[in-house]
């Protein structure tokens, strides 16, 4: 093989190994988003259920229409 086609080899091989390097870190980071991502929804569903609770309760002992009865039917559903 001549020199100028061994360095070609060379530089693709360290190119190729490099951007699997590369895409290894960013699949590490996006699981790592990912992970952040669904324990702040996981809170944020924690808090609206318990705010729904005393909405409930308010709407319940003020005898006002719940506005949010037809979305717990259909979220059971």
């Amino acid at each position: 093989m001549d020199k100028s086609k061994e360095e070609a080899n060379v530089f693709y091989e360290n190119a190729l190994n490099e951007s699997k390097k590369q895409m290894e870190i960013i699949d590490a980071k996006i699981d790592e988003e990912l992970a952040r991502v669904k324990e702040t929804i996981n809170g944020l569903q924690e808090q609206k259920k318990a705010i729904r609770k005393i909405y409930d309760g308010a709407s319940l002992v003020l005898g006002v229409a719940n506005e949010f009865e037809d979305e717990v039917a259909q979220q059971d559903s």
